[in-house]
């Protein structure tokens, strides 16, 4: 078939990889100038590192080198991303610069419509599969005030929007939010700028990447064990113990991690201990902390104005100022909105979005890749996860296998059933923080599991029961994907997968 790819990030580069070597001709749209989407040299902002440890951040068949530290910086990522295009003959199929108009669907075929420097082009297409990501357009707020302040030389920039710290320099600067995005940003920010302040409004949990300044994170969370200390929709096997006569256990492991935060980063004697529990820090965002952020603040160099929002912008005395919840007013030469993504597809039409979506603006998706009412059109990398290029190349795998019709799916009603109870459950456990329907963490190894499920395939049960105390490794997915395709290649393919 005839597939356009949207986007060229994690997601949409693996697609791309699967798709070609199962035999499909695509085309890859992106409109940065490079590969590698939130890693891309027009997005990332100084002090961008991943937040899982290289080795869980790779693709099954292609580690990220040995060189590279611990933590990759966003520079880093994108080179490796280069280095993926090259190495499974990508290139050709790119094209980069170009930015998605229009996807419009005509009977069974799809036309769509770019725009780059050589002008407007429309091309028709078998199939779609939109892979621009869940991180693709900044959400930042509308602060009343914000031409008075402009008028004075004040500047409000989205976090991916800022690309030089000497934007920076002897400024006044306030980061809006408390994620990692904006805690990342601010430390280089506040090695420069005369004054530096975040914004919370809301404090995290932000786990140490070495606990204790010895035992890595990834050995507690990047588990099996880390996973099932989260309560899944359906138990199973040792998740009975641990969420049943085990859960005072579950707990104690939960929150002993807090109480350990707590005390490395100084949070009490810095007023920044987050409420609730550990436990609870899948309801928000789990962060890992920044190295050199609470130094920052210990040092009087990063300042956290806990529990405040902007109420607006202006100026005093000529000078640009933001004022805040409490009427408290600082200056604010730059502000850097570090405040999350919007989630969304406006380049399809507005039957297909009715389609999309439920009332309330969560997508509708089958393993968060299949629109439920919409054939012809995929969704890649609409599970944000601790191993984003893991489960985008199951995706991928999942999409090769429904377009040689080798997937026997349940029928629209009994898809639709399974998607409203997983949109319920992560509700419950996300208090609604789950992106739209797009978050899948804590569960990201329970999506590779339904994923590979369907499809019928698995590693060796003695490999996955090292993940239970080792952290997941990509790598022991390596097989699956020629596997899959050498499957699919065969002739007696006609035998489908049944679920």
């Amino acid at each position: 078939m005839r597939v356009a790819i949207i986007g060229a990030g994690v997601a949409g580069l693996t697609t791309a990889k699967v798709l070609l070597a199962a035999g499909h001709e695509i085309l890859v749209f992106d409109r940065t100038p490079d590969v590698g989407g939130v890693w891309s040299r027009t997005r990332r902002y100084p002090g961008l590192t991943t937040q899982s440890p290289k080795a869980q951040y790779s693709f099954t068949d292609f580690p990220m080198p040995r060189h590279l530290p611990e933590w990759p910086t966003g520079a880093q990522v994108q080179e490796y991303l280069e280095s993926y295009v090259a190495e499974f003959g990508l290139e050709p199929s790119l094209r980069l610069a170009a930015t998605v108009e229009a996807v419009v669907q005509d009977g069974d075929a799809w036309a769509v419509t770019t725009r780059s420097a050589a002008g407007t082009s429309t091309a028709t297409f078998d199939r779609v599969v939109v892979a621009n990501g869940v991180f693709c357009e900044p959400s930042v707020p509308e602060f009343p005030g914000r031409a008075e302040f402009a008028a004075v030389g004040g500047r409000l920039l989205a976090g991916s929007d800022f690309h030089d710290v000497d934007q920076a320099l002897g400024r006044h600067v306030l980061v809006v939010g408390y994620g990692k995005s904006a805690c990342d940003v601010t430390v280089p920010i506040s090695k420069v700028a005369a004054s530096t302040d975040v914004i919370a409004r809301q404090l995290l949990w932000k786990v140490p990447r070495k606990i204790a300044g010895v035992v890595n994170f990834k050995m507690l969370l990047l588990t099996r064990m880390g996973e099932a200390l989260f309560r899944y929709r359906w138990l199973r096997g040792f998740e009975k113990f641990l969420h049943g006569p085990g859960n005072r256990l579950r707990r104690a492991l939960l929150n002993s991690l807090g109480t350990v935060s707590v005390r490395q980063f100084g949070l009490k004697r810095h007023d920044l201990v987050p409420g609730g529990r550990m436990e609870d820090i899948v309801k928000g965002a789990i962060g890992l902390a920044t190295e050199g952020f609470f130094e920052g603040v210990a040092a009087g160099a990063i300042k956290v104005r806990r529990d405040q929002t902007i109420t607006s912008l202006g100026e005093r005395d000529g000078r640009p100022v933001a004022e805040l919840a409490d009427g408290s007013v600082l200056p604010a030469d730059l502000v850097v909105c570090a405040t999350g993504f919007t989630q969304g597809v406006p380049f399809l039409t507005e039957s297909v979005q009715q389609r999309l979506f439920d009332e309330r603006g969560n997508f509708l998706l089958y393993r968060q890749i299949q629109p439920l009412e919409v054939p012809g059109l995929y969704l890649n990398g609409y599970n944000s996860s601790f191993f984003s290029p893991l489960n985008a190349e199951m995706a991928a795998l999942w999409i090769a296998a429904d377009l040689a019709g080798a997937l026997t799916l349940p029928d629209v009603a009994t898809r639709r059933a399974d998607v409203l109870g997983q949109l319920a459950f992560m509700d419950e456990a996300t208090d609604t923080h789950h992106c739209r329907g797009t978050k899948i963490i804590p569960f990201s190894m329970r999506n590779v599991d339904e994923v590979l499920g369907d499809l019928g395939v698995q590693i060796p049960s003695r490999v996955r029961a090292t993940h239970w105390l080792n952290p997941v490794a990509p790598a022991a997915y390596r097989a699956l994907t020629p596997a899959l395709l050498q499957r699919l290649a065969a002739p007696e393919t006609a035998a489908r997968v049944t679920l």
